[in-house]
């Protein structure tokens, strides 16, 4: 039987070893935390703000005091968090679970700085093994972190279990470009670009050609959809942001 030591799964375009992988992630995403968010904006030119908030938008969190508690995993710097308790009202919550302590130490001084420690939590955590009772939360949102995972089906059956009925699931994920040309143009931009940049601000232009690297064998469309289906979700969906640089992925727990 083959055990999965013996296995390789996709790190960028190179193949490493299962077991490995997990690692590998956690060593780019240290590199790259204290500048997270600043690269963000110099990567996508600020976009990344737009999709966030249709994001948030989406998931609508409800505006009065009912209790509306949000599981945010790979939430990090809390980007995403902030913006989902800021849209909703007094009884929003909202938990960010990341692998990377670095990532999560970066979003407990931003959550202190913008004076939301009352509406957020933040802890280091596995997408793939997640430590929290089944059926305890409202909505699971993952942005730009589903990709990074070394077995993207188990993740979601993670996010479907801890899910409530009638919960909902909500991925803001780097996709496939259908607009002719501006694949190209996107291509280009990507691989000389995003690298450069990362190497001016951070001083490693490797972690962001991972990144970059990254987006192209993740699943399309079309596929993850049919992932988030396959997981148990039902009314699985998505919606194209800026030509399908982007997508929004949404399920819902029945």
């Amino acid at each position: 039987m083959t055990d999965d030591r013996t296995r390789d799964t996709a790190f960028g375009f190179r193949r490493v070893a299962e077991d490995e992988k997990q690692g590998l992630v956690n060593e780019v995403f240290a590199k790259a935390a204290e500048r997270y968010d600043q690269m963000n904006d110099l990567m996508s030119g600020g976009l990344h703000r737009l999709w966030k908030d249709d994001f948030v938008t989406m998931l609508s969190p409800p505006k009065g005091a009912q209790a509306f508690h949000v599981l945010d995993v790979a939430g990090g710097t809390g980007d995403i968090a902030f913006r989902i308790v800021k849209a909703g009202g007094s009884g929003t919550h909202v938990t960010v679970a990341d692998i990377s302590p670095e990532m999560v130490g970066e979003g407990r001084k931003r959550c202190e700085r913008e004076g939301l420690l009352s509406r957020c939590d933040f802890t280091v955590g596995n997408a793939e093994a997640l430590a929290f009772p089944d059926k305890s939360f409202d909505a699971y949102t993952i942005a730009f972190g589903i990709r990074n995972v070394t077995h993207i089906d188990r993740a979601l059956k993670e996010a479907y279990r801890v899910l409530k009925p009638g919960g909902r699931f909500l991925c803001l994920e780097f996709s496939h470009v259908d607009v002719p040309l501006l694949d190209r143009i996107y291509d280009a931009y990507s691989f000389t670009v995003i690298p450069a940049v990362g190497k001016v601000v951070t001083g490693d232009g490797q972690p962001y050609r991972y990144l970059v690297e990254s987006i192209r064998t993740f699943p399309d469309q079309e596929a993850f959809r049919a992932m988030i289906e396959e997981a148990g979700f039902a009314r699985a969906s998505y919606r194209n942001l800026t030509g399908g640089v982007v997508a929004i992925h949404s399920g819902w727990r029945i």
